[in-house]
């Protein structure tokens, strides 16, 4: 059996490299090609046909700049479906560029499937008729989102939540914090976990504020956690705090509390047990901001609040009168967004987590709410395998 894998960035990596890894197990002799990183080259015994530190572009702007590139990477991973005429094409979130090869290997009768389904829930719903169209079995890890799909008449499969297993497969693993300290250098203060996102725009943007919001607490000491694309270096531009690879789960778990930008970190931040503060910085006009919630259908931006709150319209409009009004948003976790995202409204919704207070004390036990909703028997990564050979 062959088959074809895309992602675009490193979560995407990660989670398409665990399926590889069970495909393989149920199939020794199975080839993989692939879109992807150093995760899924360990798990499939190869190198990427395009690493995706060559993908990784986000928003208009960015993929402007960058379409020539872009369009070569969607003509390199066309011809290669094309020359090795893959049983199955797996697709990891990443929908812009996806998509469009959901379409081409739809083109020539390849089953393609989707894990980890586009959140067309905050927007671009449009594009439903393009999964409706080109693919052929969609996973949720999200459990919300099989019931919002079905209304909207695409069948999405809820297969569990991937970062449930990452994450405790890295509890389970975790050094001691003093074996922690002592390998990356650290004392034992407190620690506040700065994770500023695996994109260049999301840490130029947020971590200048997560670094002035640490300074205000010179009790704690403050580790930024640095992604797997990201030379260390381009956090030294932005701050003086000492900065950990690949090491985000351990630095969660040993944290007191963490800033986290929006995303995947997140979900992950909650189910380390580390009570955050959401930030998205992005610009800081106020403008930008009122257009960003006109754009966006869903009152939350983070996983723990979309995972244990409610999604509609109505919802949306309650946050956004209430946010408004005192520039937070959030169900369980304070979400600091856009021009509402400075050093000083940041530590205000921070000071409070730090202590044993009702605000931490509520924030850990909506953490258990989430892991009770995100909970399967079976492993998500061994569910989508099994489904795309056959045996589901």
């Amino acid at each position: 059996m062959r088959y074809f894998f895309s992602a675009g960035e490193a979560s995407g990596d990660l989670h398409a490299a665990q399926v590889i890894r069970e495909l393989r197990d149920m199939q020794p002799d199975a080839e993989v090609m692939f879109l992807g990183g150093d995760e899924m080259a360990a798990a499939a015994g190869c190198e990427p046909l395009i690493h995706y530190r060559r993908m990784a572009y986000m928003g208009f702007i960015d993929v402007a700049r960058h379409l020539p590139e872009v369009l070569g990477n969607i003509s390199t991973a066309k011809k290669a479906i094309a020359e090795s005429r893959p049983d199955a094409v797996v697709l990891i979130d990443y929908p812009g560029f996806n998509l469009k090869i959901a379409e081409y290997a739809h083109s020539l009768g390849i089953p393609v499937h989707y894990y980890i389904a586009p959140k067309l829930w905050a927007w671009k719903e449009y594009r439903m008729k393009k999964l409706r169209r080109w693919v052929d079995r969609l996973y949720s890890i999200l459990p919300f989102e099989p019931e919002w799909f079905g209304e909207r008449g695409v069948r999405a499969e809820y297969v569990g939540n991937p970062s449930v297993e990452e994450v405790k497969s890295a509890i389970d693993s975790m050094p001691s914090r003093q074996e922690f300290e002592r390998l990356h250098g650290l004392d034992s203060r407190p620690i506040l976990a700065i994770v500023p996102g695996s994109r260049m725009g999301e840490i130029k943007a947020n971590l200048p504020v997560m670094d002035a919001v640490a300074r205000m607490h010179p009790e704690l000491q403050a580790v930024v956690a640095g992604a797997p694309a990201i030379d260390a270096d381009v956090y030294r531009q932005f701050t003086g705090f000492p900065v950990v690879e690949a090491t985000t789960l351990q630095l969660m778990s040993h944290a007191r509390a963490a800033l986290v930008t929006s995303g995947t970190a997140s979900l992950e931040s909650a189910l380390a047990g580390a009570p955050q503060v959401v930030c998205y910085r992005a610009v800081g006009w106020k403008w930008a901001h009122d257009l960003f919630m006109h754009i966006l259908k869903i009152p939350y931006c983070s996983l723990p609040n979309l995972i244990t709150g409610r999604i509609d319209r109505q919802a949306r409009d309650e946050v956004n009168r209430e946010a408004v009004k005192t520039g937070v948003r959030g169900w369980i976790i304070p979400e600091m967004l856009v021009h509402n995202c400075t050093p000083e409204a940041v530590d205000a919704q921070l000071s409070p987590l730090l202590q044993d207070t009702p605000e931490r004390a509520a924030q850990l036990r909506g953490y258990d709410e989430v892991k009770q909703r995100l909970f399967t028997s079976a492993s998500a990564a061994r569910t989508v395998a099994e489904c795309i050979t056959g045996k589901r």
